[in-house]
């Protein structure tokens, strides 16, 4: 019991002394700590939506638009296939769920069948006699891709927000086609739902100029041509200009791995860098059409159309256009994050007020208080000065779990605060059983070394296998819940560990160094 090897002792205490200074930025306002030296730690616990207010916004992914833009790639795919082979059609396009064509010449019906495999993989294939060619998305598919379209916009959200600095936001599905998004901290969401709602699909394509914008407004359009509004509007709230662009996409944003706001000519711009794939279609077809018009288009708008002066092969390229400061970095943001595979639509919005969050964090405190000092006295009355000893073991213990979360970043909720105030009462028991124990010893008529011996090593088994078990549901809450169930599994699993560590650890220590000190004939147990 009173071999107590030093460099456990020195392990026990530096881990509670990292635990103080990873706690200590906690007892001080933000500003204070900003002015305090750079190399003082000065992460502090972040607070959840319920705990600090902000924004609660739940988005509705346009599944139809995903199935849209499918099926048209498709009609597209199927007048390549048919011009390339000559295949005569009429009436191609989209109807619902399905692509319908009718061929003029039905002695091409099996040489249309073997190109649609190729065209239209994936979709169910239906051709008549008489030459009516149905392409049709099925239940399945069509759930998959709805499937795969939120997934995908999760992950492009998410990337949004982190690129903003939006410290713990929670970004999660919510029924089939639905994103929630809770925003801590962040009282005015209007910019984030300006970045979110923009879909941020960027094409290099080149400008149609066999007709004029009226000419093509007027109805004399090309099939492979369609005609885009400027981004800049003018004084009237109308586009300044229209363009002729031809629908057939020269690079796309896919290909886009960098874009950074800058500027040239004392204006901002943002300058943009291709994969590798990117650049070779870009320098290709800059090469090919030098003199020619491209224009830069972002979801459905001409940001700009330059003439394409000389081969670009640098991969790389600037956007220039009427950009403040702000719209700059935006739109360079919005690019590194990739595009939405579906436009999205607020259908929900809530501000959490702060002062909410200043009443809950009150009241918490209030609880954990009250919770702290009715166990300290109880504690003092059953153990005397063990009782003490186990009193400080838990101001340790809660110590070490706010240095913890501190440390990691964790977000700490309203049900998180419920899960310290678990833990600390978890710690108690702990010393419970191990002083009940070496009660137990004592009424043996075993000597106070012995009965200290077992009682701690008796008592560890329990307390070690009670906690693994606790340990093993909080991660899986922390595994399969989210949000609040997510916050209280965070702080009871760290509560956990802390929990062992003091009851199994830092008790014994100070028990030892007590004991080594008075030599008691008799424990005060």
């Amino acid at each position: 019991m009173l071999n107590f090897q030093p460099w456990k002792i020195s392990l026990i205490v530096l881990t509670l002394l990292i635990g103080v200074i990873a706690a200590a930025p906690n007892l001080f306002s933000r500003a204070q700590l900003d002015a305090a030296p750079g190399w003082l730690p000065k992460d502090q616990i972040t607070l959840g939506l319920d705990l600090q207010g902000g924004s609660h916004l739940l988005l509705e992914v346009d599944v139809k638009a995903v199935i849209e833009e499918q099926l048209n790639g498709v009609v597209d795919s199927v007048r390549t296939a048919f011009r390339k082979a000559n295949i005569g059609y009429s009436d191609l396009g989209v109807k619902g769920n399905s692509v319908t064509a009718k061929l003029r010449d039905t002695t091409q019906i099996d040489q249309a069948r073997t190109l649609l495999k190729d065209a239209a993989p994936g979709l169910d294939q239906s051709v008549a006699n008489d030459g009516s060619i149905t392409l049709t998305l099925n239940d399945q598919a069509i759930l998959d891709r709805q499937r795969n379209a939120v997934s995908q916009s999760i992950e492009i959200v998410r990337r949004r927000i982190d690129e903003t600095g939006t410290k713990e936001p929670t970004i999660q599905r919510q029924g089939a086609d639905r994103i929630l998004v809770q925003l801590p901290g962040v009282k005015d969401p209007e910019h984030i739902k300006a970045l979110i709602g923009k879909t941020a699909k960027m094409t290099f394509r080149f400008v149609d100029t066999t007709v004029s914008a009226d000419q093509a407004r007027a109805g004399n359009l090309p099939p492979t041509s369609e005609v885009l509004p400027s981004a800049q509007n003018g004084g009237d709230g109308q586009p300044m200009a229209y363009y002729v662009v031809q629908k057939r996409v020269m690079v796309s944003g896919e290909n886009l791995i960098d874009a950074q706001a800058t500027f040239q000519d004392a204006q901002p711009v943002v300058s943009f860098r291709f994969d590798s794939l990117g650049a070779k279609r870009f320098g290709d077809a800059t090469r090919e059409n030098v003199g020619k018009l491209f224009a830069i288009v972002l979801d459905g708008k001409v940001i700009s159309a330059p003439v394409i002066r000389d081969a670009i092969t640098s991969g790389s390229g600037v956007i220039s256009g009427s950009f403040t400061t702000q719209t700059a970095n935006d739109l360079a943001l919005l690019l590194r994050a990739g595009a939405l595979p579906a436009p999205l639509t607020v259908i929900e919005e809530r501000t959490v007020g702060a002062d909410l969050g200043a009443d809950s964090i009150a009241a918490g405190k209030f609880a954990c208080l009250i919770g702290l000092v009715l166990i300290v006295l109880a504690m003092m009355l059953l153990y005397g000065l063990f009782g003490f000893f186990a009193n400080l073991a838990l101001v340790l213990n809660a110590i070490l779990l706010l240095g913890a979360l501190s440390l990691l970043g964790a977000t700490l909720t309203l049900p998180g605060i419920a899960g310290i105030a678990l833990t600390l009462g978890m710690a108690i028991d702990a010393n419970v059983l191990i002083f009940e124990r070496i009660r137990e010893e004592v009424r043996n008529g075993r000597s106070p070394i012995a009965s200290l011996d077992h009682g701690f090593n008796e008592a560890r088994r329990t307390i070690v296998d009670a906690n693994v078990t606790h340990l093993i549901s909080s991660l899986i809450l922390f595994m399969l819940g989210s949000g609040p169930v997510k916050g209280f599994a965070v702080t009871l699993s760290i509560g956990v560990l802390t929990s062992m560590f003091t009851a199994v650890m830092v008790t014994r220590l100070i028990v030892v160094l007590w004991y080594r000190q008075a030599r008691p004939a008799a424990l005060p147990v």
